[in-house]
């Protein structure tokens, strides 16, 4: 049976964006999250791991011992590296198996994926650290610019994946690209945003209600100490385990929609996939 092809080089609105993110997962869903998975199970893994230590080392605040801070402080540090690099890698894999379907109209090459996103994580990570540091700058300096950074520098993982372009210069591309286009990716972004954030939501519920139970049992200890315990409790890590797992799942559909986004406005400045179109006619 033939499989159904999602043209990507077209416009769209906000619910067609929303609508064929979720068919893409619906068509594509195994093999794209397999994909993911065998290419950030590494990193996937350390960040997990990671998440562990920071909370076993969380404790060591109740100790009030320069040690044990420090101790935690460098447990936090390193999440937040692990967390930095996996979220690198599922992007990258993430759009180059979208590039790949669409350069092979519908099939994908594994292999490919795989070199692509060894061969641009560098880039891709310069360009999220110099992101995170000018959101971070906007966020102190009055709050509000930040919604203007965030939404201008969120498709610059696209620009960089789709054109090829740098760290630098997809940094530097996205503030003419979203021009005249700002509003539209803000709405999208923050209709999304608050979907997926729902949608994740839900495996964070079993860690809430179970955290707001021991939490309960530990105040009601003499030891005022005993509510650390929580976050060296198996059954509550394990819990966070599921619901850092069900975010990075639906985290796709953010991925997804921000592609669907960027083609959307490419088509609308360049009219790429229309001339790809009309030359297809002449073969």
């Amino acid at each position: 049976m033939h499989k159904e092809y999602i043209e990507f080089k077209k416009e769209r609105d906000l619910g067609a964006i929303i609508s064929d993110a979720f068919k893409f997962i619906r068509l594509e869903g195994k093999e794209f999250f397999l994909t993911i998975f065998k290419i950030a199970a590494i990193p996937i893994l350390i960040a997990v791991a990671a998440m562990f230590y920071y909370m076993t080392a969380i404790p060591s605040l109740a100790t009030q011992e320069v040690g044990g801070i420090m101790g935690m402080f460098s447990a936090m540090l390193l999440m937040m590296v692990a967390y930095l690099v996996t979220f690198v890698v599922i992007n990258l894999a993430g759009m180059h198996y979208i590039k790949s379907y669409i350069e092979n109209n519908g099939q994908v090459n594994q292999e490919e994926i795989t070199r692509k996103t060894k061969e641009r994580f560098w880039s891709f990570m310069g360009f999220g650290t110099l992101s995170g540091i000018v959101i971070v700058i906007s966020f102190l300096l009055c709050f509000l610019p930040v919604f203007y950074t965030w939404t201008v520098l969120s498709l610059g993982g696209s620009i960089l994946v789709f054109e090829n372009e740098s760290g630098t210069s997809a940094f530097g591309k996205c503030f003419s690209f979203i021009s005249g286009h700002f509003w539209e990716t803000f709405g999208v972004i923050i209709v999304v945003g608050l979907l997926v954030g729902m949608l994740g939501y839900i495996f964070q519920i079993p860690a809430t209600i179970y955290q707001f139970i021991q939490m309960g049992i530990g105040m009601n200890s003499e030891d005022p100490t005993a509510v650390f315990g929580l976050f060296s409790d198996p059954i509550y890590l394990l819990l966070n385990l599921v619901s850092i797992l069900g975010q990075l799942m639906f985290y796709s559909i953010t991925l997804i929609t921000n592609v669907f986004l960027y083609f959307d406005i490419n088509e609308q400045k360049n009219l790429t996939g229309t001339f790809e179109k009309i030359d297809g006619l002449g073969q």
